[in-house]
């Protein structure tokens, strides 16, 4: 699947039709460089989900849960800080991973032997006018 993001008014679009397209797969793993728009993706993807709180990157926490407007956990986590796969073992990345809920992982480059085999990798890209790319894998 790719979209083309024509920019913060098209999200709200995009997000849709990728929960309709990846139905019961909850793991998706966001690449893309800093700056892309990947937190600003999942705010959209939550909106969508009926998540009232405001979505920010989990940067510093490394996971962030919201609940949906039918009480489902979501979860969003940011392994940007994250130095070697131990950090994350320790939080306990299995309960979150294996739980059935919806998990965004940014930088997922920090820890890619653990994720598990069913892991959506959506790529995200800047294109030249401007405009963002998602694609999935």
């Amino acid at each position: 699947m790719r979209w083309i993001i024509d920019g913060v008014d098209d999200l709200k679009r995009v997000a849709r039709e990728f929960l309709e397209s990846t139905g019961e797969d909850t793991i998706y793993a966001l690449y893309g460089p800093m700056g892309v728009g990947k937190t600003t993706f999942v705010k959209a993807v939550a909106g969508c989900l009926g998540i009232e709180d405001d979505v920010t990157s989990p940067t510093f926490a490394i996971v962030n849960e919201y609940l949906t407007a039918q009480g489902d956990s979501v979860f969003h986590f940011d392994f940007y800080r994250v130095k070697n796969v131990e950090e994350a073992m320790d939080f306990g990345y299995e309960e979150y991973f294996y739980s059935g809920n919806r998990c965004f992982i940014e930088w997922p480059e920090m820890i890619e032997s653990l994720l598990p085999e069913n892991t959506l990798v959506c790529r995200f890209a800047e294109l030249e006018d401007g405009r963002r790319e998602l694609t999935i894998e």
